[in-house]
């Protein structure tokens, strides 16, 4: 017996999410199970530095392991981030128009947020000066 995801009233319409619904889902929950170890070690990491001198938090981050780890934690989140708030978008707005502008704004916005976390991230890794 075959398995599939669809509904039978989807098999039987050929309707469903033309491939993309899966993809999309997969990827958030994909990020979601990522972003806890991640997030446990952010926090850990962020209230054991509070307070502390820039120097003694770009030694941390001078560590490739700190960094690294820090790198993947942007990227899940923001990419995690920019799904969600797809979905929200597609889910409440109804205006085709406006669904779209919103969709390639938070797009936008996520590539700008992911590539100024990690350039700050690299800039404080290798220690150049601000």
């Amino acid at each position: 017996m075959s398995r599939s995801f669809r509904t039978p009233l989807g098999r039987i319409e050929g309707l469903g999410a033309a491939k993309a619904g899966t993809f999309h889902f997969w990827h958030q929950r994909i990020t979601a199970v990522a972003l806890v170890p991640l997030s446990v070690w952010f926090v850990a990491s962020a209230l054991a530095y509070v307070g502390a001198e820039q120097g003694a938090v770009a030694a941390f981050f001078a560590e490739p392991i700190n960094a690294i780890l820090m790198a993947l934690f942007i990227l899940a989140a923001v990419y995690h981030m920019s799904l969600g708030l797809q979905t929200i978008i597609e889910d409440y707005f109804h205006a085709e128009g406006l669904k779209l502008t919103l969709v390639v704004c938070v797009r936008f916005a996520s590539w700008g947020i992911g590539a100024a976390s990690l350039f700050a991230l690299m800039k404080l890794a290798l220690g150049t000066p601000a």
